[in-house]
């Protein structure tokens, strides 16, 4: 198992105390996707969409890495070949417990964009409408966040990882969020063994040759013990 391609999604940060996307409490439920996670929600009411990540920031500094988070960054640095960390989450425990060959396809919690220029840098705990762009100074600053309707981050290159593949391990996805749960029909086509871990079978799970089920601060956790006692 040279090269290790992981996905992590809302599950391994839900264990910290992140609210997944389909909660049925909590900031996603009191708002419409479609009003806090879609560029024209952003153009209809800035306020409400810059708050919104505002209270989504505050939420994950407060959180820490759990067991499953501190387990991939162990494999990380302890494994013989390659490692290679892509989350859909936009909070930063996977950094926070250690891990450092990370992609964020959905953007970062600790981002700013300018959708005038497109000049990124890292963003205040409290964002503002209208905060002005420190490169071209247009008030045209928004949260640094793949929203619906836009492209994830680095895809060639994500595609590209896959294609290395030798062993593809998808953590906490719900398997209902394109491009992302079509990885592990690339991994197979690379020859990858592929794996899942879940509190249950995702959407996709018939696409996986293994399957954990459980919390991945235990599941994820034993994986990580056996790949590195081989």
């Amino acid at each position: 198992m040279d090269k290790i391609v992981i996905l992590t999604g809302a599950g391994i940060s839900a264990e910290s105390g992140i609210e997944t996307f389909r909660a049925d409490d909590g900031l996603w439920a009191k708002h419409r996707v479609e009003d806090v996670a879609t560029p024209e929600g952003f153009m209809r009411d800035p306020e409400l969409v810059v708050n919104f990540y505002n209270a989504r920031r505050a939420q994950a500094a407060s959180v820490e890495p759990n067991a499953a988070h501190r387990a991939l960054a162990r494999l990380e640095e302890e494994h013989a070949g390659e490692v290679v960390v892509i989350t859909q989450n936009v909070d930063d425990l996977h950094e926070r417990g250690g891990t450092r060959n990370l992609y964020h396809m959905h953007g970062h919690l600790k981002g700013a964009l300018c959708y005038a220029c497109e000049h990124r840098w890292e963003a205040p705990m409290v964002m503002a409408p209208g905060d002005s762009c420190p490169a071209c100074e247009a008030p045209a600053a928004r949260p640094d966040i793949v929203w619906f309707g836009e492209m994830p981050y680095e895809m060639d290159r994500l595609f590209a990882h896959l294609a290395e593949a030798d062993l593809f391990a998808s953590i906490g996805t719900s398997g209902n969020v394109y491009p992302a749960a079509g990885f592990v029909a690339e991994a197979r086509r690379a020859g990858a063994h592929t794996i899942e871990f879940n509190l249950e079978r995702s959407a996709i799970g018939n696409q996986f040759a293994e399957h954990r089920i459980g919390p991945a601060s235990r599941t994820v956790s034993d994986w990580v013990d056996e790949l590195l006692t081989r």
